[in-house]
């Protein structure tokens, strides 16, 4: 039986590493949990799944910027092989695999170079920083997806509601040939708006003040995706605040969670990758 395996990293701070792997399961693939320095050991190797993933949470206390220290493990902690993490998520975007970072997990992408990635090097093009509300933003949001994105993570979503928790949501890309680079390959992928759908800069629907209103980043290729919003906290209906007024205007509304779809995008493409090539 064919099968899609996902890998979620845990450890050091990481706290939605439970979640992450509950919305593999629910899609249909198999989920593993593995700490981090059991692939920095070389215990664990990223080549033996399909899709690698970083969930949110506080790695390192968030103290020396979100993200930062994980990113920095995985960019220069030598494995047994000689090579470093890097060198083996190289590989595996090579073979036509995914990754996914969520939240803090986002944040360690941009910080190793794997987002906005718009030379294919991992080059650092953006960071995170404090959004401009100067506070942790704990509520839910309205994202727009681009449909101009190569990403199969977000494929037929239009407007998503997802729930938003962070303190370092705002991405700053490089300069303005960076932004305007970002835009016209829409790896924007993914933009806060109004209940409406439509996209605004202004506070409270756009949480933290991002370049180009982004919730979300993708690389070229689409193979990689980082979204600040969590999907993996809205996998039933019944996680949402207001699912009882939601139930009454729709009564055969699904009670999926509008997060789980983009775990179900990504493995039902995976398996056709593999089913196609088996």
């Amino acid at each position: 039986m064919t099968q899609v395996k996902s890998l979620v990293i845990t450890g050091f701070g990481i706290n939605c590493e439970e979640e992450m792997a509950a919305a593999y399961e629910l899609a249909g693939a198999t989920a593993e949990i593995v700490h981090l320095n059991e692939i920095l050991h070389g215990k664990v190797s990223i080549q033996d799944y399909d899709i690698l993933n970083f969930p949110g949470g506080f790695s390192f206390g968030d103290d020396l910027a979100s993200g930062k220290v994980v990113a920095n493990k995985i960019k220069y902690k030598k494995l047994p092989s000689g090579d470093v993490m890097l060198d083996e998520i190289r590989k595996f975007l090579k073979d036509g695999k995914y990754i996914l970072g969520v939240c803090n997990g986002f944040q360690m992408l941009v910080r190793m170079g794997l987002l906005p990635d718009t030379t294919s090097n991992f080059e650092t093009e953006a960071t995170l920083s404090n959004n401009n509300s100067g506070k942790f933003e704990d509520r839910w949001v309205y994202c727009k997806v681009n449909k101009q994105s190569k990403t199969p993570f977000l494929k037929d979503i239009d407007v998503i509601a997802l729930p938003a928790r962070h303190g370092e949501g705002k991405l700053i890309l490089l300069d303005d040939e960076m932004r305007a680079k970002v835009a016209a390959n829409n790896l924007n992928c993914l933009s806060y708006c109004t209940a409406d759908g439509t996209i605004t800069a202004e506070y409270p629907a756009n949480p933290n003040g991002a370049d180009l209103n982004c919730a979300g980043l993708t690389n070229l290729t689409g193979q990689v995706l980082g979204l600040m919003p969590h999907p993996e906290a809205y996998l039933s209906l019944y996680n949402h605040p207001d699912w009882g007024q939601i139930k009454r205007r729709n009564s055969d509304v699904s009670e999926d969670g509008e997060g789980l779809k983009i775990f179900e995008n990504i493995v039902e493409h995976v398996l056709d990758k593999k089913l196609a090539t088996a």
